[in-house]
């Protein structure tokens, strides 16, 4: 008991905070459009392509804001940043849910661009960034486990809504929850002192560089490029997957299965990380992770599509996946630092998030002018190229353990 009263009282009421609001925000900002865009553009009249052009202008806009946000949240903490930004996107998906207007509706898809700058995991990274310093790894990692389940919880409770409310309440609904429940838990309750200044933290499985690393040049381009590369094989992939592996011989039925594969090897994924505390270098994992995206693709495109190797490829690609998300948040904090991180993080980010926004319809072209064989090639490639950007990479020397 004594242990939950400390853990809710000091700065680790952030990692409570942020596990619970990840699922939220992921599942409100993220996941739904899959299920409510068609709803949406059949009552307005719209083609699928113009209204997913509103989610794809939000993905843009966040990567704009990223950096900014990033910056905010170094200097004034993540409660003052994420609340607002929690605001700001109930008031966006009012907007879509009131207006037919599509100058408004692309308004609204802006606002809920910022509200993903300020409220998915880059803007919580820095928040545990400026709260644990150095040894945030362990607290990003429980973070993104429990964002792991945000599609278990989102994409049924969307379902679920759409049934019984339609996609008008549906968008209703979720405005409520940003500015009611994910609003005052960052404004009120997530922690406003860093760790530091009340004690000691838990320490951190990796020496700390005995310099930091500036964050420029070679090291944070290939970074920054290994994380872009991965984004555009994540999104251009689970939107298109499903139907390419109908097209490759699968029932509706079991591509529908061996997808829903994905997000239990995330969890599973990162709470190995997890209960493992930690202790494999960031760089190898992002190295690892990508490396496992190529041989995943390779049986794709050597072995042909099947029930047992699609189901391999989605087992092997979720887990590289749930990996890879905490190496974007550890490991620009092992090379870079603590200091500034939140604005570094979002630079990282901004062209992660351009390169997903245009992925979909990338790939999607890609299919239609060439084959689905060639689009899996060039995702092996594409992981390759993945690989060699991390393996390019070299830590900076790190400092002897006292």
């Amino acid at each position: 008991m004594t242990a939950l009263r400390h853990l809710w009282a000091g700065p680790g009421r952030a990692v409570v905070v942020l596990a619970f609001t990840q699922i939220l925000c992921w599942g409100i900002l993220i996941y739904p459009p899959v299920l409510t865009m068609p709803h949406l553009v059949a009552d307005r009249g719209w083609t699928l392509a113009f209204g997913m052009a509103g989610f794809s202008l939000a993905l843009v806009i966040s990567g704009i804001m990223s950096p900014i946000v990033g910056g905010l949240i170094d200097r004034h903490g993540g409660n003052v940043v994420m609340a607002p930004g929690a605001l700001v996107g109930a008031l966006g998906m009012a907007l879509l849910a009131t207006t037919d207007a599509w100058p408004l509706y692309f308004l609204g898809w802006a606002l809920l661009g910022v509200s993903m700058a300020s409220s998915l995991y880059d803007p919580a990274f820095a928040t545990l960034a400026r709260l644990f310093g150095s040894s945030a790894r362990r607290q990003i990692t429980f973070v993104t486990f429990a964002g792991g389940f945000a599609s278990t919880v989102g994409w049924p409770a969307t379902h679920l809504l759409l049934e019984h409310v339609g996609w008008r309440g549906t968008f209703l609904v979720f405005a409520a929850v940003l500015a009611f429940v994910v609003a005052p838990l960052h404004g009120f309750v997530l922690p406003r002192v860093p760790a530091r200044s009340e004690g000691p933290v838990s320490s951190n499985p990796h020496p700390l560089p005995q310099q930091p690393l500036r964050p420029e040049g070679r090291p944070f381009l290939l970074l920054a490029m290994g994380f872009a590369l991965h984004a555009l094989i994540l999104s251009g992939v689970t939107s298109n997957l499903l139907a390419m592996l109908e097209r490759g011989g699968l029932s509706g039925a079991d591509a529908v299965m061996v997808g829903a594969l994905f997000g239990p090897a995330q969890v599973v994924a990162r709470l190995i990380d997890f209960l493992f505390g930690g202790r494999i270098h960031p760089l190898w994992i992002a190295r690892g992770a990508i490396a496992l995206m190529g041989v995943a693709f390779a049986m794709l495109a050597f072995v042909g599509v099947s029930f047992a190797v699609a189901a391999l490829f989605c087992i092997a690609f979720g887990a590289a996946n749930g990996v890879m998300t905490i190496a974007r948040g550890s490991l620009p904090l092992l090379m870079f630092g603590p200091e500034g991180y939140g604005r570094v993080i979002g630079r990282i980010a901004r062209p992660a998030l351009f390169v997903q926004a245009s992925a979909p319809f990338v790939v999607a072209t890609a299919v239609e002018r060439f084959s689905d064989a060639a689009v899996i090639e060039i995702g092996m490639l594409t992981a390759l190229l993945g690989v060699g950007c991390f393996l390019l990479i070299h830590a900076p020397p790190l400092a002897e353990r006292r």
